[in-house]
């Protein structure tokens, strides 16, 4: 990997996600009675879990609002959630400046044009191989896996082995 790449993920202390596109394949099932369900993948969540104990923030900015992912954020121990973020950017930043944590600091990971103004300021934009041209141009990283099937399980254990945490993670498993 370039060596730019591993820098900006050593310094990375807080990551935040986008929901649909990237903790989901995107699709949104909406029932008659306006309820929304959307299938969420094991391996992102324990890829979340670990990057958390790593000693990484993780946050979730999505322009949708939606019940189910305050549940899936509650069930993955992720307290910061901004739903119904329409200018994503602006809640970015205040984050940011909330948390005391310079914008090179952080990563986002998203896969639309919506998710470009805080792809463009975060210190690492990461996104998936689905993502519009215009987004991955302007990503720092493409993950290999597809959105809702271990794209984000990729996303942090690469920030963890840029940052020498992965292997530690997975001792456990390996007694």
């Amino acid at each position: 990997m370039a060596t730019d790449l591993l820098q900006r993920a050593r310094g990375i202390r807080l990551v935040a996600f986008d929901v649909d596109g990237v903790m989901t394949d995107g699709t949104l099932f909406l029932a008659d009675d306006g309820q929304e369900y959307k299938g969420f993948n094991s391996l992102d969540g324990h890829g979340l879990k670990m990057l958390k104990s790593s000693g990484v923030q993780l946050a979730i900015i999505t322009g949708r609002s939606s019940r189910v992912v305050e549940h899936r954020a509650k069930n993955l121990g992720i307290d910061i959630v901004h739903q119904g973020a329409h200018d994503k950017l602006v809640v970015y930043e205040a984050l940011c400046r909330e948390l005391g944590i310079d914008c090179a600091a952080t990563a986002y990971m998203g896969d639309d044009v919506v998710d470009l103004p805080v792809m463009r300021r975060a210190g690492l934009a990461i996104t998936v191989p689905a993502a519009p041209e215009l987004v991955k141009a302007h990503s720092h990283y493409t993950t290999t896996r597809e959105a809702g099937h271990g794209a984000v399980r990729e996303a942090c254990e690469f920030l963890m082995r840029a940052q020498g945490t992965l292997d530690a993670a997975l001792a456990p498993y390996l007694r």
